[in-house]
């Protein structure tokens, strides 16, 4: 029996509820990396919880997702890789599998297929974008607003961030280039389908940095996602962008007085990544684990905990309601037909080219 076909086989009995897998041939203990806040507490009702149960692996979760290209750099040069799976963005794995830092995934062989009869890879379809990235969910950037802030006028368009005289007061912004020049450009007057010819050019990133010159003293830098829905509750800033999820978690389980604004919200992908470099009995649970939690019914349970639309086109269906709140979760998906009127389709593989390169401009322009 090949390799695969083993993985694939202690999957199944992992499947079906059997501890028979923890048989000395894979690690007992593992270390998951992602995000934190609401997004890794539905990952760990969805998807860690019952793998515990199922084979009685410990896991670890760390959340530092947000480095994790920097760290797996690091730690790949001093050769000892203390990950086992971890989360990022598409444009991250692809960096990742470019440099070798991350395990090529047949996907057809190592991950499972739809309950509806369709094979891995046309189940996950056109976001499986990289060899080495095992998608999760549909997500996007948006932002939120204190209703009690904003007076009369609510904002309707992103661009009441960079409106100061309309909605004065603090707003958050992520401490990353990324989703912030897109804005910039769309609300300078560049339409949206040449926003990335003219990021690309040095007077297209010139011009963005202008544009977030005009806001750049009314705005708190984040780093993590759960410091918008913070300084929003707190009231400490009138207006922030953050993760989808995030907001649902502060507006229907916190019931703060805080509303979406869906208006050219960026959608992205965010999946799994192997490290690259494990042991074998580390790779052998990491491929189990990766099986297990982004089946069919697994990703459509995440959903069940927070408002991120499943990569399986399998799992839509299974959309159900929250396991606490008993709401629909469906008009709550950043995907529902209400909340995508104007959408921005984030480009992964143009960030993957020059991400390294405006983080450097951007670190230097916050300096300044």
């Amino acid at each position: 029996m090949t390799l695969t076909k083993a993985l694939m086989a202690t999957s199944a009995l992992t499947l079906a509820g059997s501890t028979a897998i923890a048989d000395g041939h894979m690690a007992d203990e593992m270390t998951i990396v992602s995000w934190g806040g609401a997004y890794s507490a539905s990952q760990q009702a969805a998807y860690h919880d019952p793998y515990s149960e199922n084979t009685g692996v410990t896991i670890i979760n760390d959340e530092s997702s947000n480095e994790a290209v920097a760290k797996l750099r690091a730690m790949n040069e001093a050769g000892n890789i203390t990950w086992d799976v971890v989360d990022v963005v598409a444009s991250d794995a692809i960096r990742l599998c470019d440099e070798g830092l991350a395990l090529e995934i047949d996907a057809d062989e190592q991950l499972a297929p739809g309950d509806d009869g369709s094979s891995a890879s046309d189940d996950f379809g056109d976001l499986l974008v990289s060899d080495c990235f095992i998608p999760q969910i549909v997500y996007s950037t948006t932002a939120g607003y204190r209703t009690d802030m904003v007076g009369d006028t609510p904002p309707t368009s992103i661009c009441a961030m960079f409106d100061l005289e309309a909605y004065p007061g603090m707003r958050s912004l992520e401490k990353r280039p990324i989703n912030n020049m897109e804005w910039a450009l769309l609300c300078d007057g560049v339409a949206k389908e040449d926003v990335y010819d003219v990021l690309e050019t040095e007077e297209g990133q010139a011009q963005a940095f202008a544009k977030l010159d005009t806001i750049k003293d009314s705005v708190v830098w984040w780093s993590a996602g759960a410091d918008t829905p913070q300084l929003l509750a707190d009231g400490e800033v009138v207006m922030g962008t953050t993760y989808n999820g995030r907001l649902f978690s502060l507006i229907e389980e916190q019931d703060q007085p805080v509303a979406m604004l869906w208006d050219a919200q960026v959608f992205d992908l965010d999946g799994w990544i192997i490290p690259a470099g494990l042991s074998p009995e580390r790779e052998a649970r990491a491929l189990d684990y990766i099986y297990f939690a982004t089946d069919t019914q697994r990703l459509a349970d995440q959903a069940k905990y927070i408002s991120y639309g499943p990569a399986r086109a399998s799992s839509a269906p299974l959309v159900g309601q929250h396991a606490t709140l008993g709401i629909d979760m469906a008009p709550h998906m950043p995907t529902d037909p209400a909340n995508a009127t104007n959408t921005f389709l984030y480009n992964y593989e143009w960030w993957a080219d020059y991400r390294d390169d405006l983080d450097a401009k951007f670190q230097s322009w916050l300096a300044q």
